[in-house]
């Protein structure tokens, strides 16, 4: 991203010509060889003679963060004043399809993982990205090749360190098949199996890291919360461990996939309790700051209507098509397109649109929010870092 960063609340366009998320693995995996490799980060003259890569993803991190966290996490603080870029991520600004972005290095329209949740075409049945258990197929359902996979091909050791629990799901298939995975609950561990995982290979060494705990405490409490701040401190403290046992021919870099707004109680929208809302929607998928709406046939045009009419300025309301067209997704092969809802409704500002019963009760209930395209949400860090 190049120029001033836009304020909290401006609307931020995904960078999928350069300067996104997606273009972390293939610009590291350049230095490597990888074919296919491109260094769109110019990361090549900060890196050279690197042969052991770590990238660490802290979920929940936006570059608008930073500044509130700095006062818990000095680490964090200065490498972003001394080594941070801000980022894009795609669209939309949310966990399954940043982390499947970050993995295949392709936009959204065309790795398919579209949304937190998302219709399976065809059905009534909405699909949980973080809660899947393999069906849909992940191989089928997210069907671009990861750098990790790549990477393995080329003679590059992988490893995937994160969470016991997400081993083998459906998501981290999708995002991340192609790395020898290991199981960290924790800070300590994390990089205690990041750091072994790096010094192990003989070769090109590539280790991914996935840390999760600043964007649940965001989500429960809020961003600056007293368990967000303690969230704060864990990071710092994560860098610190990483910094310090780095070898001296490693690098770490540093990202996220998404950040966070909190959201007034007064600026939650409730489709479940205002029969406007309901009147020709048959599914609903998305999250709160980005909805999906699956019509009833012909129902299109009046869906529209009563959103616009009803939200007024606290969201754009796009059909399927006007939401393609503006280039949020990249290109949408047919095969995807029915993921989208025939209805997209994007909040603006710092409003929302929760279903209290239709959705688990928790969704509404959250203190923070992501998925949007305002600045808060889009806009991440790159931070990198020589052993």
């Amino acid at each position: 991203m190049t120029g001033p960063v836009p304020a909290p609340l401006d609307r931020v366009a995904p960078r999928y010509d350069g300067g996104c998320l997606v273009d972390v693995l293939p610009s590291a995996l350049s230095l490597f060889g990888v074919p296919g490799a491109v260094d769109r980060l110019d990361l090549t003259p900060r890196l050279a003679g690197v042969r052991r890569l770590a990238v660490l993803l802290v979920d929940g991190l936006g570059w608008h963060q930073i500044p509130t966290a700095a006062r818990y996490a000095p680490t964090l603080a200065g490498l972003a004043a001394t080594t941070g870029t801000p980022l894009t991520v795609g669209f939309p600004s949310t966990t399954p399809t940043s982390l499947v972005g970050l993995g295949t290095g392709a936009p959204s329209g065309a790795h398919g993982v579209l949304g937190f949740t998302v219709r399976v075409p065809g059905t009534d049945r909405v699909l949980t990205h973080v809660d899947w258990a393999g069906d849909p197929d992940p191989v089928r359902w997210q069907p671009v090749p990861t750098w990790y996979e790549r990477a393995r091909a080329a003679g590059v050791a992988v490893t995937v360190v994160s969470r016991p629990e997400f081993a083998g799901s459906g998501l981290t298939l999708a995002a991340n098949r192609g790395g020898d995975y290991r199981g960290a609950a924790g800070i300590d561990a994390l990089a205690a199996r990041m750091l072994t995982a790096l010094a192990a290979g003989a070769g090109p060494t590539l280790v991914s890291g996935y840390h999760p705990d600043l964007d649940r405490h965001g989500h429960l409490s809020g961003v600056d919360s007293g368990p967000w701040r303690t969230a704060a401190t864990e990071v710092d403290a994560l860098l610190a461990r990483l910094l310090d046992g780095l070898p001296p021919d490693a690098a770490l870099l540093v990202t996220a996939d998404h950040g966070q707004l909190d959201i007034p109680v007064g600026h939650r929208i409730d489709l479940d309790a205002d029969p406007r809302l309901r009147a020709g929607v048959r599914v609903v998928a998305g999250e709160p700051r980005v909805r999906y709406l699956h019509v009833e046939p012909g129902a299109e045009a009046d869906v529209v209507a009563a959103w616009r009419g009803v939200l007024g300025g606290a969201a754009d309301v796009l059909t399927r098509a006007e939401a393609v067209a503006t280039g949020w997704f990249g290109p949408v092969p047919e095969a995807h397109l029915a993921r989208i809802g025939d209805v997209v409704v994007v909040c603006r500002d710092t409003y929302a649109v929760v279903a209290t019963r239709s959705e688990p009760p928790m969704v509404s209930r959250l203190v923070a929010y992501h998925g949007a395209d305002t600045a808060a949400e889009m806009t991440v860090p790159l931070l990198v870092v020589r052993g």
